[in-house]
């Protein structure tokens, strides 16, 4: 079953690139007594999610900032050192992005948000989400209908929202 406004995020670990190499980040440590912005997508380098989904939250990054956001994380289903390139790429690092693998897709299939696509590819892959977490609950969620859109779950309609 797909999370919901109002449901506490379940517990997880991600991957980052570090000083050292790959690194463990936790969900819990990442959330509590925080407001976070969490964006999911199907996968780096791929279409809209490189043209549209993390240029709105680059284009929208000081604005979050100034409503008391204090972090705006992207998950992927990838490895963290594609996570990490994409990052540095796309200039989503640069403007304060947390970019985070989902390597095994555990949390997005622990969360509702997975999708296969084999002809493309894509096996337990992420749809297209926003949500806004306040101390690890959802306080608002936008999930995309289609994987080639981002209208609801882009930086601005989020921002929309706060």
């Amino acid at each position: 079953m797909a999370i919901s406004e109002g449901d506490k995020l379940p517990g997880a670990t991600f991957l980052r690139i570090g000083e050292d190499g790959p690194e463990t980040v936790d969900l819990d440590a990442l959330v509590s007594g925080r407001r976070v912005v969490i964006f999911g997508l199907p996968g780096a380098y791929t279409g809209t999610c490189t043209t549209a989904h993390v240029p709105s939250f680059i284009r929208t990054k000081d604005a979050f900032d100034e409503k008391g956001v204090d972090d705006i994380v992207c998950v992927s289903v990838n490895d963290p050192f594609v996570m990490q390139a994409w990052g540095k790429e796309t200039g989503a690092l640069e403007a304060g992005i947390v970019m985070l693998a989902d390597a095994e897709s555990a949390f997005t299939q622990a969360i509702g948000m997975a999708f296969s696509a084999p002809p493309v590819g894509f096996v337990n892959r992420s749809r297209r989400y926003a949500m806004l977490v306040e101390d690890g609950v959802v306080k608002t969620l936008h999930v995309e209908e289609g994987p080639g859109v981002c209208e609801v779950s882009g930086g601005e309609a989020m921002l929309a929202t706060l």
